[in-house]
């Protein structure tokens, strides 16, 4: 079992069609490290998590997480998709959504148990959900479901923790809770990946930065990557920074804009 890599991407490439959406993409992500993947719109960021969450076939390639390939872990590895992949109608309440998180730990027709109930509720006021606990998930605020699915992810225990864009469309009480609930899971050794477009967020709050544009442009420490050449060379010579945010120009989009 490999301790010192649990997150071994080797060569991988996805086809959605005939469209290459990530090219022979490699990373080694440490134990317990905290990696902002950071690219354009269409650069393969959700696909790579989808990937590593075992949810798409690769077309070439493979993960390994501890030493074994992508499936073998049962709920070790947790995801959370962005928000609009989400259908947020179904009739369930917060509580019901973080109790799924502890599906993984129950067998056919089991109850959940007290351990269960006690590990919902204390995500839930980890989160500062436990009030909501009873209303359904569509009543809430995309901040409140952002934090939801954050709880059932938590609540799965994970080693490997996937968040798509976790902090888009929230407020920045929301988001400072977040990452102060990263950082809880950095003294706990839970390898983090984080899709994100904020590049200060990037470089001030996480050990490593992958760029990705289909390909990876850089991966390594904050300050080695996050450099202007190496943003202008997966952003697009258009991109402009503003307030730690990469802006597009909307007449010229880099390459790749149909998947993410």
């Amino acid at each position: 079992m490999t301790v010192r890599d649990p997150v071994d991407v080797d060569c991988v490439s996805v086809h959605y069609g005939g469209d290459a959406v990530l090219q022979e993409v490699s990373l080694r992500v440490p134990h317990g490290a905290q990696l902002a993947v950071v690219g354009p719109n269409g650069a393969g960021k959700s696909t790579l998590f989808k990937a590593l969450a075992g949810l798409l076939r690769l077309g070439r390639g493979r993960i390994l997480i501890h030493g074994s390939p992508v499936g073998d872990h049962g709920d070790r590895v947790a995801y959370v998709p962005q928000r609009e992949d989400i259908d947020w109608s179904f009739p369930v309440t917060v509580a019901d959504v973080v109790m799924m998180g502890r599906y993984g730990r129950l067998g056919w027709f089991q109850r959940p148990s007290p351990t269960d109930r006690d590990a919902v509720a204390h995500m839930l006021d980890l989160l500062g959900l436990g009030e909501l606990a009873d209303r359904l998930i569509g009543e809430l605020s995309g901040g409140q479901q952002q934090r939801v699915f954050l709880a059932r992810a938590l609540a799965q225990e994970p080693h490997v923790l996937l968040l798509d864009e976790p902090f888009t469309g929230v407020d920045m009480a929301v988001r400072e809770r977040i990452l102060e609930v990263l950082a809880r899971l950095r003294e706990r050794s839970v390898t983090v990946l984080v899709s994100t477009h904020d590049l200060e967020l990037a470089a001030t709050r996480f050990d490593q930065v992958v760029l990705l544009n289909r390909k990876v442009v850089a991966y390594g420490p904050p300050r080695d990557v996050l450099t202007e050449a190496r943003i202008a060379q997966t952003f697009g010579t258009h991109a402009r920074i503003f307030r730690g945010m990469v802006l597009i120009d909307e007449c010229c989009q880099p390459p790749g804009s149909e998947a993410g």
